[in-house]
C-alpha cells in the first residue's frame, strides 16, 4: 500500500509541477492585463480635456465663486482652440465678469470687446445686462 502511494506521488509530481507552471502562466497573463489596464487609465488621465470641456469647467468654477480656477479654465479653453465663435464669446463673457467683479475694469472692457469680436451678435441676457458691476461696462463697450 505504501509502495502504491509512493508510486502515485511519483506519477502525480510532474502533473503538479505542470499545474504550478500553468498557474504561473495565468498569473503572468493576469499581471500583464493589469498593467495594460493601468497604462490605459494613465493615458486617460493624461489626455487633455477638449476646449469645450474646459469651457464648461470654467463656467462651473465661476458659478461656484472660484474665480482663479475659472479664469485658468476659461483662458485654457480659448488657448486650446474653441471652434465655435459663440463658445469663444461665452468664454470671453465669463472672463469679463471675473475681471469686473474683481475690480479690474480695463481687463473687463477688453474681454467684452473680445466677445463682440468673436461673435458680432453677442449680447448679454436682460439679467446680465442689468448687473450693477458689469452691465455699465458692457453698455460702454457695446456703444463703440
Amino acid at each position: 500500500m505504501r509502495t502504491y502511494a509512493l508510486l502515485l506521488m511519483l506519477i502525480a509530481l510532474p502533473f503538479l509541477a505542470g499545474c504550478q507552471a500553468v498557474q504561473k502562466g495565468v498569473k503572468d497573463i493576469t499581471d500583464s492585463l493589469d498593467f495594460e489596464k493601468a497604462r490605459a487609465k494613465s493615458n486617460e488621465e493624461t489626455t487633455l480635456p477638449t476646449p469645450e470641456a474646459q469651457l464648461k469647467t470654467g463656467i462651473a468654477y465661476y458659478e461656484s465663486g472660484n474665480y482663479g480656477q475659472a479664469q485658468r479654465a476659461l483662458q485654457g479653453s480659448l488657448n486650446s482652440g474653441l471652434a465655435s465663435r459663440t463658445d469663444q464669446a461665452r468664454a470671453y463673457k465669463y472672463l469679463a465678469f471675473i475681471y469686473c467683479v474683481t475690480e479690474r475694469i480695463p481687463q473687463c472692457r477688453q474681454e467684452f470687446s473680445n466677445a463682440i469680436a468673436a461673435d458680432p451678435k453677442f449680447t448679454l441676457s436682460a439679467a446680465e445686462a442689468g448687473h450693477p458691476t458689469w452691465g455699465p461696462v458692457f453698455r460702454i463697450v457695446r456703444g463703440r
